[in-house]
C-alpha cells in the first residue's frame, strides 16, 4: 500500500467515525427536547427525531448532496452528482465530487448528511408541542434542499461565499443559524402554545425531566467532537493531526459557555438556572463551530463565555417579544450562531487562515475590516434566503392543510393523537399489572387509546 493510499485509508476511517458521532447527536436532541417539554408529548418528540434521519438521509442522497457539493452550478448550486452511482461514490477527487480529494465521496456523503439532520433537528425544537407530524415530513424534504443551497455557497470551492473567503469551519451559519431561521419562521406562523402567554405576560411551562435534558446536552457535547474536528475531512488538513487542535478549542468553548450562562443567570434571574446552564454549553458549542479552526485557545474561551451570556439574555428577549420557543433554539442556535460567525471578523489568527487557505486575519490581528464585512454579508444573505423560503413554504402549508394541532389535541398531548400511544402510558391509562390500575394521584387520567379496552380498576397490589 502506498503512502497516499495509507493517508486515504486513515482519513476515511476518521471521517466515518466522526460521522457516526454526529449522527449520534440525534439521541442528544431527543433527550434534550423531551426533557424540556411536557410528558404528554414525549413520544411525539422521539418520533420526529427518528423521522428526521429517514427523510434527510434519502433526500440528501437523491438531491441534496449534489446541490451542496456537486461540480458546476456557477457558484449558486451544485450542478451534478444527483443520486450518485457506485462509481461516483467510490471515486476520490474525481467528478462529480472533485472536492473530496482525501476520502471517497461516500464518506463525504455520510458526514455531510449528518450535518443536514442536525440543522433540521434545530427547526423542530422551536416548533415543539404544537406541530402536526406530517409537517415534519413535508417541510423536512423542502428544508433539506434549502440547507444544501447554503452549504454550497459557503463550503463548496465553487460556492460564491467560499470564493469571497467567508469563514465557517463547521457550520455556525450553515447548520445552526439556518436551523434557527427556519425555526423562527415556523414558530411565528404557529403562534405560542396554549397558556404560554396570559394578558401578554409569559407563563412558565417547565419541562418534565431535567435529567433527560442534562443527558441530552452531554451527548451533544460528546458528539461535537465529531462535528467540529471531523470537518477537517482528512487527518492532515491544516497539518497532520490538526483536528486535535480543533477538538481542544471546541471543549474550551463549551466549558466557558457553562460558566458564562451560570454567571448571567445568577445576575439576571437570581439563581444559577440549570436549563440556562445547559443551553450555555450548547450556545458555546454553536458559536465555536465556525471559529474552532481559526482562533487561539484564549479566543475560544472568550467566544464560549460570551455565547453563554447571549443565550440567557436572548432567551429572555425572545419571551419578551411574545415568541414561544420551548427549547431555547432561537437563542442557542440563532443568536449564538451569529456571534460565532461574526467573532471571526475580529479573532481569526492570520497564520491559521493561511494554513486553511480561507479568508484573512481578524481586526484584532491587524487584518482590517475585510473579513468582518464578508462574515456580515454571509449572515445577511443566508437570513434573507433561508427565512424567506422557509416562511413561504410553511405559510402555504398552513393556509392549505394546516400545520398546527387542534386545540383539544394540543391540550391532550400529541402522543396519543398523532401516534395512538402515550410516552408514559402507565400515568394515563390502566395497564394490567402496573401501578396505573391503582394510581390515584394527579396524573391518573383514565383515557384509553383508541380500540383499547382497559382492565377494570382494582385495589391492592394485584
Amino acid at each position: 500500500m502506498s503512502t497516499r493510499e495509507l493517508a486515504i485509508a486513515a482519513s476515511t476511517i476518521w471521517v466515518v467515525l466522526a460521522a457516526i458521532l454526529v449522527l449520534f447527536m440525534q439521541a442528544g436532541f431527543a433527550f434534550l427536547e423531551a426533557g424540556l417539554t411536557r410528558m404528554k408529548n414525549v413520544g411525539h418528540i422521539a418520533a420526529k427525531n427518528v423521522l428526521i434521519l429517514g427523510v434527510v438521509s434519502i433526500v440528501y442522497y437523491l438531491v441534496g448532496f449534489g446541490i451542496a457539493f456537486g461540480d458546476g452550478g456557477g457558484g449558486l448550486v451544485g450542478g451534478s452528482g444527483f443520486a450518485p452511482s457506485v462509481e461516483e461514490l467510490l471515486a476520490i477527487g474525481a467528478a462529480p465530487f472533485s472536492w473530496f480529494s482525501a476520502i471517497p465521496a461516500a464518506a463525504g456523503y455520510l458526514f455531510e448528511v449528518a450535518f443536514a439532520a442536525v440543522s433540521l433537528a434545530i427547526v423542530w425544537g422551536a416548533m415543539a408541542e404544537r406541530t402536526r407530524l406530517w409537517v415534519y415530513l413535508a417541510f423536512g424534504i423542502v428544508f433539506t434542499l434549502i440547507y444544501a443551497v447554503v452549504a454550497h455557497w459557503i463550503w463548496s470551492p465553487d460556492g460564491w461565499l467560499f470564493s469571497k473567503g467567508m469563514q465557517d469551519f463547521a457550520g455556525s451559519t450553515v447548520v445552526h443559524y439556518q436551523g434557527a431561521l427556519a425555526g423562527l419562521a415556523g414558530t411565528l406562523l404557529l403562534g405560542p402554545r396554549i397558556g404560554k402567554f396570559v394578558d401578554g405576560k409569559a407563563q412558565p411551562i417547565p419541562g418534565h425531566n431535567m435529567a433527560y435534558t442534562t443527558l441530552g446536552v452531554i451527548v451533544l457535547w460528546f458528539g461535537w467532537f465529531g462535528f467540529n474536528p471531523g470537518s477537517t475531512l482528512s487527518v492532515d488538513l491544516g497539518g497532520v493531526g490538526f483536528f486535535a487542535y480543533v477538538a481542544m478549542n471546541t471543549n474550551l468553548a463549551a466549558a466557558a459557555g457553562v460558566l458564562g450562562a451560570v454567571a448571567a443567570s445568577w445576575i439576571v434571574i437570581g439563581k444559577p438556572d440549570l436549563s440556562m446552564m445547559l443551553n450555555g454549553a450548547i450556545a458555546a458549542l454553536v458559536a465555536i463551530t465556525a471559529a474552532c479552526a481559526f482562533v487561539a485557545p484564549w479566543a475560544a474561551i472568550l467566544i464560549g463565555f460570551v455565547a453563554g451570556v447571549i443565550v440567557v439574555l436572548g432567551s429572555l428577549l425572545v419571551e419578551r417579544l411574545g415568541i414561544d420557543d420551548p427549547v431555547g433554539a432561537l437563542a442557542a442556535h440563532g443568536m449564538s450562531g451569529v456571534w460565532g460567525t461574526l467573532s471571526l471578523g475580529f479573532l481569526t489568527v492570520p497564520a491559521l487562515a493561511d494554513r486553511l487557505e480561507t479568508g484573512s486575519g481578524g481586526l484584532l490581528y491587524g487584518g482590517g475590516i475585510h473579513q468582518l464585512g464578508i462574515q456580515l454579508l454571509g449572515l445577511a444573505v443566508v437570513a434573507a434566503f433561508t427565512f424567506t423560503a422557509s416562511f413561504l413554504v410553511l405559510w402555504l402549508m398552513k393556509v392549505t392543510v394546516g400545520i398546527r394541532a387542534e386545540p383539544h389535541v394540543e391540550t391532550m398531548g400529541l402522543d396519543v393523537s398523532e401516534h395512538g400511544m402515550w410516552g408514559y402510558p402507565e400515568l394515563y391509562i390502566p395497564v394490567p399489572g402496573g401501578y396505573g390500575t391503582e394510581h390515584h394521584g394527579p396524573h391518573a387520567v383514565r383515557t384509553p387509546r383508541a380500540g383499547h379496552r382497559p382492565a377494570p380498576a382494582t385495589t391492592g397490589a394485584g
